[in-house]
């Protein structure tokens, strides 16, 4: 048996296409709303009555919410064959109308439909753990739950997966080391995906050797609670006849969640040592609707993405020494002389 970890999202069809193959799997879903999880675990298990799926509640942007849901995870189980990095916002996505008619009558028109490069801005905010937001909530969270969950993650006698939820959005222009948060820009989600990649490739060089092993995907362009933030339902709706056109030229819509979900799915059925780290694997979808896996060449480097590990470990040291004397403060001023 194994067990994997998920979020809801596109995790919602993951799981349903994970337990349709085999419906003897531990499923934890890990979610910010436990009503919503109740929901969507009750119906997973009428459609697999012998699937065991559990609940662990946690909100990635709040450390403090990381840390109990891993110390609860590391209480329940001895090992996790593979987590599922999939959490993400993009905060009040805004349109550049001005790019958008630009690049209809340019070169780059497919490119532009497929990465969405140049058409979206975002705003962000400070979080109550002081980070940026989008950074806090795409990256760094989940790199504080595998620090936490590093026993559970790391054995070399059987090797555990990450498989994170990257995007064609990540753009290597957009990322900086000097300021890896993307507090002065403009473009936070891009900027968080890159931070992915480049995370992603950092921990397979610190962590093979100890089984541990890190791939990222892109779902495409599916329709989710993301994409309608971008643009309302309706809008969506109206577009899609033109969207279905250019399918047939732009493999990146997905358009469905399931679709979305065919490259994550591929990689649980991969030996993880015998993957490319330097690759991401795109979920595409043909005009006449088939399903199929790409690949593509990262581009970063190794050097850069170690830099940006350290500068991890760097503000994960600081935040727990900041929490540790909060938490001191905090007893002594609930004692009495």
């Amino acid at each position: 048996m194994r067990k994997t970890q998920t979020r809801l999202g596109i995790g919602l069809a993951l799981c349903k296409r994970l337990l349709a193959e085999d419906d003897e799997l531990h499923l934890c879903l890990a979610c910010r709303n436990r009503n919503k999880a109740e929901a969507v675990r009750a119906s997973l298990l009428a459609s697999h009555p012998t699937a065991e799926v559990t609940i662990v509640q946690v909100d990635i942007s709040n450390l403090q919410s990381v840390f109990r849901a891993s110390k609860e995870l590391k209480q329940r189980f001895q090992r996790l064959d593979c987590i599922y990095l999939n959490a993400g916002i993009m905060p009040n996505p805004q349109l550049n109308i001005k790019a958008l008619f630009f690049g209809l009558f340019s070169r780059k028109v497919i490119h532009m439909f497929s990465t969405a490069e140049g058409l979206l801005t975002q705003g962000d905010k400070i979080t109550a753990d002081g980070l940026q937001e989008v950074f806090e909530t795409n990256v760094f969270g989940h790199f504080i739950l595998i620090r936490e969950l590093e026993p559970l993650l790391c054995h070399s006698d059987s090797p555990s997966q990450l498989i994170w939820t990257s995007s064609r959005n990540a753009r290597k222009s957009n990322f900086s080391l000097e300021d890896f948060q993307h507090s002065k820009g403009k473009e936070p989600y891009s900027s968080s995906k890159y931070a992915t990649d480049l995370l992603s490739v950092a921990l397979n060089r610190n962590f093979n050797q100890q089984g541990l092993y890190s791939n990222v995907v892109c779902p495409g362009t599916a329709l989710t609670n993301l994409t309608y933030g971008i643009l309302p339902p309706f809008i969506w709706t109206l577009l899609m006849p033109a969207i279905l056109l250019l399918r047939f030229f732009a493999n990146a819509f997905t358009l469905t969640p399931y679709n979305g979900t065919e490259a994550l799915v591929w990689l649980f059925h991969q030996k993880p040592e015998s993957l490319n780290p330097l690759i991401k694997y795109l979920s595409a979808t043909t005009g006449f609707g088939r399903n199929y896996i790409m690949t593509q060449k990262m581009d970063l480097d190794e050097d850069t993405a170690e830099k940006f590990y350290q500068k991890l470990l760097e503000l994960e040291k600081h935040i727990r020494v900041t929490i540790q004397k909060t938490d001191n403060q905090a007893g002594h001023s609930g004692s009495c002389l």
